[in-house]
């Protein structure tokens, strides 16, 4: 049997089978979310697939599935995964509009099998639009969503979010929730249905408030000028004496009021807090206060101070913070530091199961799991369609 991590706790999401067809980016994202909620998870790798910057074993997205090579160019490989389609409640397609139509594996083909199946589209743009054909990343599916001028300080450029916003918030948090969303409609009804996530979408999505702040003219189209942007003195990060950074987010009045009385500033009204006519001077001012101790000191300061000034902890100091932990809020699979399975469930706790596969690691042992016969399996590699 495969590796296990707290065998037994299957999660919330156990005995629902998903087929992955492998890209990067939030496809994989979006298929770690549900094999960490319980799901089985089977990626259909491809010979020669998409290379990340790090092998396919050592990435975590990867984690809580298993693998199976497929040359999906190959005649009969539509037959093969029409076959895995039968035994699936959802499906994720991470290519361009109509590639996997080209394939012989899109949504109709594939409720036609199995008319239960959620057929979970993940592209950038759209399975429509103007746009639905472009190539794009991240960057440019945040732009175009106005997202990314959001993010900057005044007079300076915008600065890309790395692909949080896109690819993960915006682009595989969305699909798996659209997917477990038409799963407990096809629960309810016996059908499945097409669910097409866009990053575009998705990170507009998350400008939903803002959205609403300017309408009623609480927010400016002016980079690092409003409330949460940089534009507040008590919104805001700070270096301190050892080059690192504390964040500060004092935004009502009473935890303005904590900030000021700890910093020993008596000279300033807290009434005074959003006159932003006096935001300028005040970053100023706490820009030099918080250049006087080290970030720590700053913490060991503000403890229990109910003032919501934070350090800014790099990905390595992470996991050694007190609070994660207390939580267990990361680990470690094979050496690899990376983020436990979020939410928490009191029933069905959920585990890191399996580790990220090689590709193609678990052809034949899921194969069969999943419904097909030895001599078939024989037969599709005699025929090169599947491989190790």
């Amino acid at each position: 049997m495969g590796w296990h991590q707290d065998a037994g706790q299957a999660g919330p999401l156990a005995g629902i089978r998903v087929i992955e067809l492998v890209g990067m980016g939030p496809g994989p994202f979006a298929a770690m979310l549900l094999g960490d909620l319980g799901a089985d998870v089977l990626c259909v790798d491809r010979p020669g697939g998409p290379e990340g910057a790090i092998s396919p074993e050592l990435d975590p997205t990867r984690r809580n599935r298993r693998s199976v090579c497929v040359d999906l160019k190959r005649p009969d490989a539509d037959e093969l995964i029409l076959r895995l389609v039968e035994s699936a409640d959802a499906l994720i397609d991470v290519f361009r509009p109509g590639v996997a139509e080209r394939l012989g594996i899109g949504p109709d083909e594939c409720i036609a099998r199995n008319p239960r199946l959620v057929y979970g589209r993940m592209t950038g743009w759209g399975q429509g639009g103007p746009l639905a054909a472009d190539a794009g990343h991240d960057i440019n599916y945040v732009a175009v969503s106005g997202s990314l001028d959001l993010i900057g300080r005044r007079g300076e450029a915008p600065v890309p979010p790395l692909n949080l916003l896109g690819d993960y918030a915006g682009g595989g948090m969305l699909l798996a929730i659209g997917v477990l969303a038409a799963l407990a409609n096809a629960s309810r009804s016996g059908r499945g249905q097409v669910v097409d996530a866009a990053m575009v979408d998705g990170a507009s999505l998350l400008t939903t408030y803002i959205h609403g702040l300017r309408a009623v003219g609480a927010w400016q189209d002016r980079r690092g000028m409003n409330l949460i942007d940089t534009g507040a003195p008590f919104y805001n990060v700070y270096q301190t004496a050892d080059g690192k950074h504390v964040a500060v987010g004092a935004l009502e009045a009473r935890f303005y009021w904590n900030l000021l009385n700890r910093l020993g500033i008596d000279d300033v009204d807290p009434a005074d807090q959003m006159d932003q006519t006096t935001w300028p001077a005040m970053k100023i001012r706490l820009a030099e206060i918080f250049r006087s101790r080290t970030r720590d000191e700053w913490c060991a300061l503000f403890e229990g101070a109910d003032a919501c000034v934070t350090p800014v902890l790099a990905l390595g100091e992470v996991a050694s913070h007190p609070h994660h932990r207390h939580r267990g809020s990361f680990t470690q699979v094979d050496g690899v530091l990376q983020p436990a399975p979020a939410p928490r469930f009191s029933q069905t706790p959920t585990s890191i199961r399996r580790p990220p596969p090689r590709r193609g690691q678990d052809t034949d042992e899921v194969l069969l799991d999943w419904g097909l016969q030895a001599e078939e399996i024989v037969a599709a590699r005699r025929q090169g369609v599947i491989g190790s």
